[in-house]
């Protein structure tokens, strides 16, 4: 307890601060960015990398009192379950409540899969809370069309720093069509929104083409045994086969390919270019695989070394493309923070909401802007061929993917 002695010269020296003109230091304002990302199952570790960069976005943020007058923390929400494996839904709808039901939520960053991305929205858009994802790829979700399933308040509440599946799907068709001289394909889906979504975009470009599509099958991500599927085409001999789907179903379906049709030409979408796939499809499995992601390649441009070096040194590893839209994510959140808490307004949903719609934010990969409806303006797709490189980590994933491309756009 205080002294009266104590208590009277602190009363003094407050009002001696007040009598001079300094200010009293009052305590920064918190807001909050959620988090939600698939840090459990099959795609953890490119999770772990994107929520690391997150984290340090905001950290140098807080140090450098990028917002002054208030300090963000992070409400950080794990979709991924042990019974699902993977993604679960569900868990990103319950996220999502949780994220809307805690006022100090302002913006969030996520989710990292478009199945959590259509289950998160609906609520999202009830609570007019924004998010930024640095990693879903399905473009129904901010499609007008389905502006009535996605948001039925109205407004965009969904952006990214990614381009859609309108592009990553058709421009990998392009790719097998104009670069790779494919003839015949097979299409592979693992039953998920993402992976269908893709799937149908590779294939119908696939189709516009002149490629002869020999058949389509649809994955149980749960399923331990696609031998079956795997020998119907070897039968039909096509050129390739394109999986549409993310690591559960895709380290699977390389082991068992490679015992299979070891010599066909293999690709699939940004969920086979992550460290999941490396450590759980293994070499000499995995080698050869033709894959993409709905961005620019940057971890080994010279625009983003300063924090590829910082990122190493921080965690110990080397973080991946998508790290990066997840870092960019984040400052363009900080930013839309900062421009309303300069503005002189409170820091609100709505307020960070009607910020972002006119973002212009210059990041690692470019200045970051977004359309009508949330999308990024950017439709980049990067293609990777995977190439085993003994020299480096088997896991490091701008070693082990071999950047070939910008793929051709539709």
């Amino acid at each position: 307890m205080l002294t009266r002695r104590v208590a009277t010269k602190a009363v003094v020296a407050v009002a001696a601060t007040m009598a001079l003109g300094l200010p009293a230091h009052a305590a920064d304002k918190v807001v909050k960015i959620g988090i939600n990302l698939s840090l459990t199952g099959a795609d953890a570790q490119g999770a772990g990398r994107i929520k690391d960069a997150i984290e340090m976005a905001v950290d140098d943020a807080n140090k450098a009192k990028a917002v002054p007058g208030y300090k963000i923390e992070l409400l950080t929400l794990d979709d991924g379950t042990a019974t699902s494996g993977q993604y679960d839904p569900a868990q990103a709808a319950t996220n999502a409540r949780k994220m809307v039901s805690d006022k100090a939520v302002v913006g969030a960053i996520g989710p990292q899969m478009s199945g959590s991305g259509k289950a998160m929205t609906p609520i999202l858009s009830e609570g007019n809370l924004a998010t930024i994802t640095p990693s879903s790829t399905n473009p129904d979700i901010t499609n007008p069309k389905f502006a009535d399933q996605y948001r039925p308040a109205g407004k965009p509440i969904y952006f990214r720093t990614v381009t859609t599946d309108a592009y990553q799907g058709p421009n990998m068709a392009n790719f097998f069509a104009e670069n790779l001289h494919v003839k015949s394909v097979y299409v592979l889906d693992d039953s998920g929104a993402f992976g269908v979504g893709v799937a149908d975009a590779f294939q119908k470009q696939a189709e516009a083409k002149g490629m002869k599509v020999l058949g389509r099958d649809r994955l149980d991500p749960k399923a331990s045994d696609y031998t079956a599927i795997l020998t119907k085409i070897k039968s039909l001999n096509p050129d390739a086969f394109y999986y549409g789907g993310v690591a559960q179903a895709g380290v699977k379906l390389a082991k068992q390919s490679y015992d299979i049709v070891p010599k066909m030409i293999k690709g699939g979408p940004d969920g086979m270019t992550n460290v999941d796939v490396l450590t759980g499809g293994g070499f000499p499995a995995v080698e050869g695989w033709y894959t993409s992601i709905a961005a620019p390649h940057l971890t080994g441009d010279k625009k983003a070394a300063n924090f590829v070096a910082a990122f190493k040194k921080r965690f110990n590893v080397g973080p991946d493309d998508y790290s990066i839209t997840g870092y960019d994510a984040a400052l363009v959140m900080i930013d839309s923070i900062k421009r309303v808490a300069a503005s002189g307004k409170p820091v609100t949903r709505e307020a960070v909401q009607a910020a972002l719609t006119t973002a212009k934010v210059p990041t690692i990969q470019g200045v970051v802007s977004f359309d009508a409806n949330g999308d990024l303006a950017d439709h980049t797709v990067s293609i990777f061929h995977i190439e085993k490189d003994p020299t480096k980590p088997l896991d490091d994933v701008s070693a082990q993917y071999k950047y070939i491309t910008v793929a051709p756009q539709v």
